[in-house]
């Protein structure tokens, strides 16, 4: 049977299997087909699985998800030819549902970026227009799912790393709630941000995947018992739906007059299916939260790549001393992204800084907490553009780092404020 893999979501690809019109490997051939056709042009796949177990829809995962036997490197030479002897929770959960691996999806090196571009391993393409980024840092995901190359797949978001490439890409991508998603076996950038999320074609695909991953896991403390399963959408109808419209982050500088335009139409269309609008305002999110997120963020990854050093595990440099070996390996190891926010990061949380820079910015990041609470007290979800910008021509903000961070500049809030972000889709 001919497969179409570029239309396919995964509910049909389940009810294919159900209904017995293909079997499990004749799906999965389809996918990996597919794979060997365009994974050349777009660099979506850094490795493929041939032979994964599991009888259902096949799933791809990022790279900073450890998965047994299979190479895991972060997107990084420092992790190159590191092969995890443990499953992640979240790939034994999808594993444990059946969904079988396709294999592992490009990513910025340790998940920090915003293009996809700052992969050691080269960057992934979008598959509307391979001149172009497809976001970061789960471009690989998010061009995979649109592309066709799988019909869903887990990404990672510390400030914007599912939504941002879900909406340069024109898929759905869900950040959930973080601690509903156990972190476990999932390489770390930012600990008091990084959560893993689905990325699928519809929002039907994403709750059905959400609901594989979530919920508590005993080899994460953050997690959190979840009051109940997610209930798939029925019907069309969003009455009795509040929709906050925070003005800052609808109006703030450097949006394009393009995604405006669609974001409004969609905001249009919300109405007409019943929802209430109306505006309210976060004013020190956006004014605060990229300074606050490239405070907290760097610090956090400058504690946790410390365990990088050649010892234990990854590629070692040579050096006539532990030192020597330690800088050496290092130097070769991490890119240039990692390094800077290393050194940003270690900045801060040196003596004599720590209050003026870590410490002062979770006392920001509480403020921004609390202005979410209160908004969220009067409305169920509150709507802006997830990118200020459409998918930028590779190279065009590569050195710029500045320009780069302003792509998280709508997501970063959110995140910040432990909350749950979906982006979909409302316009080409």
């Amino acid at each position: 049977p001919v497969v179409d893999t570029l239309r396919l979501t995964a509910e049909e690809a389940a009810g294919l299997l159900a209904r017995g019109e293909l079997s499990a490997r004749e799906l999965r051939n389809a996918y990996l087909d597919a794979i060997g056709e365009r994974n050349g042009e777009l660099h979506c796949f850094l490795r493929t699985v041939e032979d994964a177990e599991g009888d259902g829809v096949p799933i791809a995962l990022k790279d900073v998800i450890s998965t047994k036997g299979v190479e895991t490197t972060a997107g990084s030479k420092i992790l190159a030819g590191y092969v995890p002897v443990f499953d992640a929770t979240v790939a034994s959960r999808v594993k444990a549902a059946g969904l079988s691996l396709l294999g592992k999806t490009n990513t910025d090196e340790f998940a920090m970026g915003s293009s996809t571009e700052n992969s050691a391993y080269g960057p992934s393409r979008n598959p509307w227009n391979p001149t172009r980024v497809p976001g970061g840092s789960g471009g690989g995901s998010a061009a995979a799912v649109t592309a066709g190359l799988a019909p869903w797949a887990l990404g990672s978001d510390t400030g914007g790393s599912i939504k941002q490439p879900s909406a340069l890409c024109g898929n759905v991508g869900l950040r959930p709630t973080y601690g509903s998603v156990s972190r476990y076996g999932v390489v770390a950038f930012a600990s008091s941000l990084d959560q893993i999320g689905p990325v699928a074609k519809t929002v039907r695909d994403v709750a059905l995947l959400y609901s594989i991953i979530a919920g508590s896991d005993p080899c994460d403390s953050t997690t959190a018992e979840l009051p109940d399963a997610p209930r798939l959408p029925e019907g069309d109808s969003l009455a009795g739906v509040r929709i906050g419209v925070p003005t800052e982050l609808n109006e703030a500088e450097g949006i394009e007059p393009g995604v405006r335009e669609a974001v409004s139409r969609a905001l249009s269309l919300a109405e007409e299916l019943g929802a209430e609008l109306d505006e309210c305002s976060l004013p020190r999110s956006v004014r605060y939260g990229l300074p606050c997120y490239y405070l907290i963020a760097p610090a956090e990854a400058s504690s946790n790549l410390a365990r990088y050093d050649g010892v234990r595990y990854g590629p070692r440099s040579e050096g006539a001393s532990y030192q020597e070996l330690v800088d050496r390996t290092r130097d070769e190891g991490f890119g240039d992204e990692p390094k800077r926010r290393i050194m940003l990061g270690t900045y801060a949380l040196s003596a004599g800084y720590y209050e003026a820079f870590y410490g002062q910015a979770q006392k920001v990041r509480t403020l921004i907490i609390q202005e979410h609470r209160e908004a969220l007290e009067r409305f169920d979800v509150l709507a802006c553009p997830t990118s200020p910008t459409v998918a930028f021509p590779i190279g065009e903000r590569a050195a710029d780092p500045l320009a780069m961070y302003a792509s998280d500049l709508l997501t970063i809030p959110s995140c910040l404020a432990g909350l749950p972000g979906l982006s979909i889709p409302c316009g080409l």
